[in-house]
């Protein structure tokens, strides 16, 4: 038996591929519903009113549950909530979760995990043969300290919910991430005066391409990578400009080394003085911020769209392949621990155009090694030796990624799906077709 903790996306989508591969599993999430951070009722969510999916739903979808048609092709997030329910009723994962239970620890046995949960107010304790972490990664904000004390409001982008807090405001957003830029729109429509403060270059894409979503673009025609670095350039530039017309500084790195921004509005209200452009923070001494270019104003109320870390509070840091000052776990694939083939993180991947259909497979290579494992395979044993060799190893297509915390699992979309399903392929023919999936029922103990 195994533990799958969380019930969002890449939580659900674990779920759905160790049912159809017969591995039993029992679920833990910390709200009373699936959805995740897309459930904007869950008291744990970072979601906000306007908040609406970034990348089209035909890119994002699973394959084997699509959208609905009439859903937008950049859903709002109710829409997204909905469809996660619809995904976990229609595949009966409701049934194989503990909702309202926290996970307080994770500790390593000489066989399998000891998981203290707590639900009600009740501790008890599980015993699993392996334990797949799919809580997320945008649940801890990152708030960098500012360079002096602020005395009016501040607040980070996951405080964020409405738009009403800005009501006759003078306000300032820090950062230039998808979200920052969506709550710096918000606010355009309530606040007194509205000011970005952006410290380094991003490029900016529209949401829109000759009437069809920009993603669907990608990969119909297949150019070196340095040549549709240059291509797609040029044609965004022909269609949008430069940051810099519009108060923004320019990236000093190339298309696609860091995650770009899809947003046509943030531009659209710097180009009419809705917004005002703002360097770098240098001090800030009471309600007045200085900026690194030496000028200043007065603000009452700060929203850090600064991101968000990495947390897996219930599980020692040792146990991740995760040395310190590195950004994030160094996992084959961002799943496989080198050491563990009992311990595997779910969703730790970003990658433009991924979607969730690339997740869910993700998710169904480790089922596959799960059972390759439990059928003592020649398969298993290779793919063990891969992850404890490839361990370090990065799949960004040759880009040379910005050295930033968020970007620390970012990946190169197609060829992190190409290995993934090159594994698939491997591991999927191996597998005898009277191995067992059965698994014992895990131990429960009442402190």
């Amino acid at each position: 038996m195994y533990a799958i903790i969380g019930a969002g996306p890449m939580g659900l989508c674990t779920a759905r591929q160790l049912q159809k591969h017969g591995i039993p599993f029992v679920g833990f999430e910390l709200h009373n519903e699936v959805g995740g951070l897309w459930d904007i009722d869950n008291p744990h969510s970072t979601m906000y009113e306007s908040a609406h999916l970034i990348s089209s739903k035909g890119t994002t979808e699973f394959s084997e549950f699509p959208m609905r048609d009439e859903v937008a092709p950049y859903p709002h997030h109710s829409e997204m909530r909905r469809y996660f329910r619809d995904y976990a009723q229609h595949f009966g994962l409701y049934e194989h979760y503990q909702f309202g239970t926290r996970v307080q620890r994770l500790e390593r046995l000489d066989k399998g995990w000891r998981l203290v949960s707590e639900q009600n107010g009740a501790t008890r304790e599980w015993l699993f043969e392996g334990v797949l972490l799919a809580n997320g990664t945008l649940h801890k904000p990152n708030r960098p300290a500012l360079p002096g004390e602020f005395t009016g409001e501040l607040l980070h982008s996951s405080d964020y919910s409405s738009p009403a807090i800005f009501d006759g405001k003078r306000v300032l957003v820090i950062g230039c991430g998808n979200s920052a830029c969506d709550i710096t729109v918000d606010a355009v429509h309530r606040a007194a005066s509205v000011d970005l403060s952006v410290r380094r270059g991003y490029y900016f894409l529209p949401k829109f391409l000759l009437g069809r979503p920009i993603d669907t673009f990608g990969g119909m025609i297949k150019l070196p990578r340095k040549l549709k670095q240059r291509i797609d350039g040029w044609l965004i530039r022909a269609l949008i400009g430069k940051p810099s017309d519009y108060g923004l500084p320019d990236p000093d790195y190339k298309l696609y080394e860091s995650h770009p921004v899809v947003n046509s509005l943030v531009l659209h209200h710097l180009g009419h003085g809705d917004i005002k452009a703002r360097r770098d923070i240098a001090k800030v001494e009471g309600r007045r911020v200085t900026f690194s270019d030496g000028e200043q104003a007065d603000y009452d109320l700060i929203l850090q769209g600064t991101g968000y870390k990495l947390d897996y509070p219930f599980i020692d840091r040792s146990h991740l392949n995760w040395p310190e000052r590195v950004g994030a776990p160094q996992l084959y694939l961002n799943v496989f621990h080198p050491e563990y083939d009992d311990l595997f993180m779910m969703g730790m991947v970003e990658a433009s155009g991924l979607g969730w259909q690339g997740r869910a497979e993700q998710a169904e290579l480790v089922a596959l090694f799960i059972r390759q494992l439990q059928a003592g395979s020649e398969a298993a044993k290779k793919f063990q030796a891969i992850k404890r060799e490839r361990a370090s190893l990065r799949l960004d297509g040759g880009y040379q990624y910005l050295e930033l915390e968020r970007m620390a699992y970012y990946v190169h979309k197609d060829t992190y799906r190409r290995s993934i399903q090159q594994h698939t392929q491997e591991l999927q023919q191996a597998l005898p077709a009277h191995a067992s999936s059965q698994s014992p029922q895990p131990a429960q103990v009442q402190p």
